[in-house]
Order: C-alpha cells, then structure tokens, then sequence
C-alpha cells in the first residue's frame, strides 16, 4: 500500500513538473538573420520594428528587416500591407514566410508584407482616436476687495502615431473691485507632425478677442515657423496691425509617475515692426484625480505685448486652478 501510494505521488509530482515545463516553455519566438534565437512576448510590430519583451533582457526591438520567423504560442492581431486584418497564431511558413492560423481559415505572406501587428485587446497603432478635454473654473472672494473670476476651456484631439489635429476654444472673465480685470476668448485649430521624437511641424489659425487690452478681433495664422497677425483694436486705441511675422514654438513636458509637468512658450514678432511682438507662456502641472476620467490642473500663463495701447501693461499674469474632465483616447504623454 505504501509502495502504491509513493508510485502515485510521484507520478503527479511527475505530470506537475511537465506541465510547469511545459508552461515555462509556452513563449514567442523570433529568429533572425544572424542565426539569433530570442524567446519572449512579441508586444508589437510597428514602424518596421519588432519589439519583444523577454525576462532576461527586459524589451527589446528588432528591426523587421532582419527578423526571419516568428512564432507566436497565442492569438494576434495582423494588418498586412494590403490592408487585409487577421487575428490568429503565427507560425512560420517557408522562407522568409509566415502563416495567421484562425478557426476558420490560415493566411500566408511575407514578413516584409507585414504592416503592424498588437495584440488582440489593444487598437491598430496607426489607427486615429479622438481624446476630448473639457475644464471650468470660478473664483470668489469678499472683503477688502471683491473678486469674481470665471473660466473655461474645451480641446478635442484627433491622435494619430506620429500627428495630432485638435480644435480648442476657451474663455475667462475676471471682476476686481466691479472692474473688469480679464475679458478674453480665443478659439483656434492645430495640426502638428512630429517627424522626430523633439521636432514637429505645424499649421495653426487662433482668433478671439481681449477686451482689456482693447482688441476687438486679433487672428494669428502660422505655418512651418511663419505667420500672418492681425490685431483690431477699439475705436480710437490705434491703427489696427497687419503683418507677416515669425512664430516659434518650444514645449517641454515630463512625466513623474501619473502626474504631467508642462512649460510652453510661444514668440510671435512682426516683420513689419521686429519690436512689435508678442510672448505667450504657460505652466501647468496636471494630477489625476481619479484614475481615468478627471484631473486637476494648477499653473500660470503670462502674456506680454511689446506694443499695447492705451493705458494697458505689457505683461499680464493669469494664475489658475482647474478641474478638467477627459475623455476619450488617452493623450499624448499620458
């Protein structure tokens, strides 16, 4: 009885260990030119480059070009360059070949055919998302003085890998002492194409008013570092200005752990009148409040006109405090 009973035990021991094995051993596989073998979780392909997570060496990428099988032990998500969408195991397929295995059917190509492959809970990479963000603030306060302060903004993204499109309004107004300290509103759409991980370029149309600094209608139109401005101001403030000028851009932005710092600073001369120029500057720093819907925003913009009219100051400093609602696709650096 005790001989049967230790037989049995190691007999389960046994099938364990095989199926632990056998689980251990359940991996993709990517072979290369150069006769490699890397085992691992193939996350993606995209850009012509594979990218591989393994437990030896963390993620790695493999240029597509040099990567001569692939061997998935579950089912992906394949776009080929056609077009054709698959979902289905790879396993190689002749040379420099590869087969998509579903229930129904078993697709073959090349591997150079192969546009972008993810997995099959996650969305095509090259495919657009729409992101949406939506944000309102009022400040009150009594006493020595008496302050009345209301703000909101809206932003809609289109997000592709390597280019974003978004439209955006916002408005603020601000009431000191029953003065009107802040009365501007600005809409405006934005395409930029970021041909490199620090570099992008952009075409941009904003107009809105700012009564304070008595501009009636002010429009800015820039492309590829060049722009066209255009301010009116109020009746008797001056002649309205209407030039070519420059517009350059520069944004830095860092993520520490959920939470996004953001410094943007934006110079706009006229070429009519290099001393005729303008800077905007903003500062944010951006912390979620929930996991996935809202976040609050505190920072300050300035904005300084070289040439204002009236009795205005050149600089104007906007301190703020937000609660914004997002939406949709997560935005870039989120």
């Amino acid at each position: 009885m005790k001989t049967a009973t230790k037989a049995s035990l190691l007999a389960r021991l046994s099938l364990c260990c095989a199926l632990f094995c056998a689980l251990r051993l359940s991996a993709d596989v990517v072979e290369t030119k150069n006769g490699a073998r890397e085992v691992g979780k193939i996350t993606g392909i995209h850009g012509g480059v594979l990218t591989l997570e393994t437990e030896y060496a963390g993620e790695i990428k493999v240029k597509q070009s040099l990567v001569t099988s692939i061997t998935t032990d579950h089912p992906v998500a394949v776009r080929l360059a056609d077009g054709t969408d698959v979902v289905g195991i790879v396993t190689p397929s002749g040379a420099g070949g590869l087969k998509i295995s579903t229930p129904t059917k078993s697709v073959e190509c090349k591997l150079d055919k192969v546009a972008a492959s993810w997995a099959v809970n996650e969305d095509d990479p090259d495919h657009r998302k729409w992101s949406y963000e939506a944000g309102a603030d009022v400040n009150g306060r009594t006493g020595t003085q008496r302050q009345l302060s209301t703000s909101y903004h809206y932003v809609a993204k289109l997000i592709g890998p390597v280019d974003t499109f978004q439209y955006y309004t916002s408005y603020t107004r601000q009431e000191v002492n029953n003065q009107v300290s802040a009365d501007q509103f600005k809409a405006g759409v934005d395409y930029a194409d970021n041909f490199t991980e620090t570099q992008s370029w952009y075409v941009r149309d904003e107009g809105g008013f700012d009564r304070v600094n008595f501009i009636t209608l002010y429009d800015i139109a820039a492309r590829l570092g060049l722009s066209y401005r255009y301010d009116q101001y109020s009746v008797g403030k001056g002649p309205a200005l209407s030039s070519a000028g420059a517009d350059v851009e520069l944004e830095y932005m860092h993520k520490i752990h959920s939470a996004v710092l953001r410094d943007k600073i934006a110079f706009i001369p006229a070429f009519q009148d290099l001393g005729n120029y303008e800077v905007n500057h903003e500062f944010s720093f951006e912390v979620p409040v929930t996991r996935s819907l809202w976040k609050l925003s505190t920072g300050i913009a300035n904005n300084y006109y070289s040439r204002p009219v009236g009795d205005v100051n050149k600089l104007e400093t906007l301190y703020f405090t937000r609660l914004i609602l997002t939406w949709g696709a997560p935005p870039p650096g989120t």
